[in-house]
C-alpha cells in the first residue's frame, strides 16, 4: 500500500468510529473511542454558537470519577494543583463542574481529539504516580486528623521550641491535647519509617522532663505498611507509642487519637 492508501485506510478507520447523534436539547452527542478504564465512554457533546461550537462533556466527567473518588480531595492540595495545571495545559476550560472548549468550526476534529485527551489526563489523576501520590498522602493524613481534631488544635510541620537543631527534626502534624501534646507522623515509604524513627528517638531524649513537651506521644500513620522491610518497621513501632496501620482505618485512627489527647 502506497501513502495515500494508508491514509484513506486511517481515515476510513477513524471516521468509522465517530458518530454524530442529534439531541433535541440542541446538542450533538459525539460517539468516540475514547473511553473510562471501567469501559464506559466519555460523554462528548458539541452545539453551535455564533462564531464556533463548543465542544463539551456536560459535566459527565467528574459526575463519573465521584462514583470512586472524593472530589473534595480533587480540589485541594496537590491534587488540586495537578488539576488545574491540567485544565490549563489540555486548552480546557471549567465551569460548575462542567469541563469545555470553544473554538471555531474548521478546528473542530483536532479539538476534539485534544478535548479527549485532556479529559484522559484528569481521569488519569486518579493513578498518580508514586512521588505525587506520596505528596498527597500527606494532605489526605492532614485532612483525616483535621476531622477529628479540629483546626484550632492543630499545626503541620511543627518544629519543636527550645530544642537543638529542631528544624532538622520537624513533626508532620502536631495536635494539642489535654494529656499532653501528640506528634503524628506519616510513613509512605522505608526512608520516612528511618526518618521518624530517629525525630521520635531524638525528641524523647531532648524532652525528658520538660513540663510542657516531656509528657509527648508518638503516632506513626501509614500508607501501606506492608512496603515497609520488616527491620525498619520493627524499630519505628518500637519507637513510637501507637500505629494505625492505613488512612481507610479511620475509626482506629479516632481512637487512638482521642486516647492520646483526652
Amino acid at each position: 500500500m502506497d501513502n495515500e492508501q494508508l491514509k484513506k485506510a486511517i481515515c476510513s478507520s477513524l471516521c468509522a468510529d465517530v458518530q454524530l447523534v442529534p439531541r433535541k436539547d440542541g446538542y450533538l452527542f459525539v460517539s468516540t473511542p475514547f473511553a473510562f478504564d471501567d469501559g464506559d465512554s466519555y460523554s462528548l457533546y458539541i452545539k453551535p454558537g455564533v462564531g464556533g461550537v463548543r465542544i463539551t462533556d456536560r459535566g459527565t466527567t467528574l459526575m463519573h470519577l465521584s462514583y470512586a473518588n472524593d472530589l473534595k480531595k480533587f480540589r485541594d492540595g496537590t491534587r488540586g494543583a495537578l488539576l488545574q495545571q491540567l485544565i490549563i495545559g489540555s486548552g480546557l476550560q471549567e465551569e460548575d463542574g462542567e469541563f469545555f472548549m470553544d473554538v471555531v468550526g474548521e478546528d473542530l476534529g483536532p479539538a476534539i481529539v485534544r478535548f479527549g485527551q485532556g479529559l484522559t489526563r484528569i481521569h488519569d489523576l486518579t493513578f498518580l504516580n508514586r512521588v505525587r501520590v506520596e505528596s498527597t498522602f500527606y494532605d489526605d493524613l492532614r485532612e483525616e486528623v483535621e476531622a477529628i481534631v479540629g483546626e484550632d488544635l492543630l499545626q503541620e510541620n511543627f518544629l519543636v521550641p527550645d530544642v537543638p537543631q529542631s528544624d532538622s527534626y520537624p513533626v508532620d502534624l502536631y495536635v494539642r491535647g489535654d494529656r499532653g501534646p501528640l506528634f503524628i507522623f506519616g510513613v509512605p515509604d522505608q526512608s520516612k519509617a528511618r526518618l521518624a524513627t530517629i525525630i521520635i528517638q531524638y525528641l524523647r531524649h531532648q524532652l525528658e522532663g520538660r513540663p510542657d513537651f516531656g509528657r509527648f506521644r508518638s503516632m506513626v500513620v501509614f500508607q501501606d505498611q506492608s512496603v515497609i522491610p520488616h527491620k525498619d518497621r520493627s524499630r519505628l513501632l518500637n519507637a513510637a507509642s501507637s500505629v494505625v496501620d492505613t488512612l481507610e482505618a479511620r475509626d482506629e485512627m479516632r481512637f487512638k487519637i482521642d486516647e492520646a489527647i483526652h
